[in-house]
């Protein structure tokens, strides 16, 4: 079956972003370095064996629980902004160990209901749920033996909610898992970033944290809680190699179908956990996941009520199964230990669509395109292809670029009575006669029916220009001639990530070349999103020899300027190229090109 998801035997190496450091330093960048885990070397028997369940379910609940959701982004009076499970760091609010360990013992979570969250997982759509047993500030959220600072012993709650989650999924069915961060531990003496001394004001050693905590502390989450699926381990950074693998073996020897994700370093991990809140552009072929969470921040914060709604919860979704992934979507409690109101009415929103189109989440293949279209995104099942259609059209036509296999059908699921849709095939393009009305909200499915099974569909996977809808051509698809092409990722608040793939360093002949399908010639709106400073004059050329070229202002940050009419004199295969003629070659940076038809 064309899943691109399956497995490859090389060593598949990708940077895992974290919570931590910005990239708009050098030396920030080689911090961030340090504490990237790395992707395991995949094993192709593992997908029928313990990865079976991850690979079809496609979609978890994430949860960042712990003191820091008590102080909700604040202390001493003070708001800080990005991400709260972050707050007590040196970088934020730099909170001593003894006064945040205090924090405890005013910890009174009474409203927490396990399975009222385990119920919202379910009504989501998800397939199970990883939450945080200790996060880096130390504090376990169940009843450890090991150490005094958990929720049992050091809080008035005096109960163990990781007992109750974890019982409250297995009655429904969904899978459970541990987040553990295992190198650091910001209270403990000799954890990652921790107090470098004991009380007695002896050197405290990692070797003596590992041992006396860490260690004994994930024998007692793979020991006391039934089975678990997931140990999601985070941020490895300088620890050593032999530690991560007597974890690795402890986790292994006592919940051997556990899955491990590949934070826990040296590629010991059984899928890859790619960059915080970030879907690809590209297809990856391999086991992966993308984590992301429901607002700005991981944990609660007082603040933050900037949620994610229903459409873009299963745009992100859609997108990550459309690239061969599986999606981790985090939610953050209170306080009290009740989710957000807000959040969860967008999540149960997003759960009635996907149990409406359950065939477009679940056991889904990527897509053949391998990557998004701009009406929407394609998953794959047996001979169907599922059409999520985010941008419904106006005009009554929906664009299929490159599709050379043979249809059977196609038709609009979700209606009763639906009629097959009328298509035609023109200049290697697929178009479908579709209703002007939007058919459901917030997002329509279109299921076409191929001759064949998709593992032997036939793709020209090409970037179209589409008559009726804009199409963003990113630098990730570009071939790049004596520029630098990078993937770059900077901070908006602390710990709130974004991305992007961007072309810099230009020199005199240096250029930027997309091959693009073009369905109908004519004129299109050309617009370039880029940075730099001063104003910048940048080039467009086409293999038809036509020009644009014009001079726009530009800021410290991305954004998408107007260049002109760009023509295309007939349609099929064509290159455009983007070059830069006059600016600063050392801080101009594009990152897309756009393309709009003219209405």
């Amino acid at each position: 079956m064309l899943k691109l998801k399956s497995f490859s035997t090389l060593f598949l190496s990708l940077f895992l972003t974290l919570h931590v450091f910005s990239q708009e330093k050098k030396d920030d960048q080689e911090s961030m370095d340090k504490m990237w885990g790395e992707a395991s070397v995949l094993n192709s028997n593992l997908r029928e064996g313990r990865g079976k369940f991850f690979d079809q379910s496609n979609f978890g609940m994430f949860i960042h629980w712990g003191l820091f959701s008590d102080l909700a982004g604040k202390w001493k009076g003070k708001t800080y902004y990005g991400i709260g499970e972050w707050l007590m760091n040196p970088r934020v609010a730099n909170i001593p160990p003894k006064e945040y360990m205090k924090v405890a013992e005013d910890f009174n979570p009474s409203e927490f209901d396990a399975k009222s969250i385990a119920k919202l997982a379910k009504d989501a759509g998800m397939k199970y749920i990883i939450i945080t047993s200790k996060h880096h500030e130390g504090f376990a959220m169940f009843d450890s033996e090991v150490s005094d600072f958990n929720i049992v012993d050091a809080t008035p709650f005096k109960r163990d909610p990781m007992k109750e989650l974890s019982q409250a999924c297995h009655d429904l069915g969904l899978g459970f898992g541990f987040y553990y961060s295992h190198n650091q531990d910001w209270t403990t003496p000799g954890g990652g970033n921790g107090p470098k001394l004991h009380e007695d004001g002896t050197t405290a050693s990692f070797e003596e944290y590992f041992y006396e905590k860490c260690k004994p502390q994930v024998r007692e989450i793979c020991t006391n809680y039934g089975n678990i699926d997931f140990i999601w381990f985070d941020t490895p950074g300088g620890m050593k190699k032999e530690y991560v693998i007597e974890l690795a073996d402890l986790v292994r020897e006592l919940q051997p179908n556990t899955m491990l994700c590949s934070r826990v370093g040296y590629g010991l991990g059984d899928y890859i956990s790619h960059g915080d809140m970030e879907v690809p552009a590209k297809n990856l072929d391999a086991l992966w996941e993308s984590c992301d969470t429901n607002n700005d921040s991981w944990s609660y914060a007082w603040y933050d009520n900037n949620f994610k709604g229903p459409k873009e919860i299963l745009h992100r979704l859609v997108s990550t199964v459309g690239r061969g992934g599986s999606y981790l979507f985090n939610i953050g409690p209170d306080g009290n230990g009740k989710v957000p109101e807000i959040g969860a009415q967008f999540l149960e929103e997003a759960g009635k669509w996907i149990a409406k189109y359950p065939q477009v989440i679940y056991d889904a293949g990527s897509s053949p395109w391998g990557h998004a279209l701009p009406w929407g995104d394609v998953t794959t099942k047996d001979n169907s292809l599922f059409l999520s259609v985010f941008n419904w059209p106006q005009d009554g036509k929906l664009y299929l670029p490159g599709l050379e296999s043979e249809i059977i059908s196609a038709k609009i699921l979700g209606i009763d009575n639906s009629e097959k849709l009328k298509y035609e095939n023109k200049n290697n393009w697929v178009v479908f006669d579709v209703p002007y009305k939007t058919p459901d909200s917030p997002v329509s499915v279109i299921e076409v029916k191929l001759k064949n099974d998709v593992k032997n569909i036939q793709v020209d996977n090409n970037l179209g220009v589409y008559p009726n809808i804009e199409s963003e051509f990113l630098t990730e698809f570009a071939e790049v001639f004596k520029a630098n092409k990078e993937s770059i990722r900077w901070m908006e608040k602390f710990g709130e990530w974004k991305r992007t793939s961007q072309i810099s360093n230009w020199k005199e002949n240096s250029k930027a070349v997309w091959t693009i399908n073009v369905l109908e010639p004519g004129y299109y709106y050309l617009d370039l999103n880029y940075k730099g400073e001063g104003r910048l004059v940048w080039k467009t050329t086409t293999d038809e020899g036509v020009m644009v070229q014009n001079q726009q202002a530009a800021t410290e940050k991305y954004q998408e300027y107007p260049m002109g009419i760009l023509e295309f004199k007939t349609a099929g295969k064509h290159t455009i190229s983007v070059s830069l003629v006059e600016g600063n070659p050392e801080t101009s940076s594009l990152k897309s090109v756009t393309i709009k038809p003219i209405q």
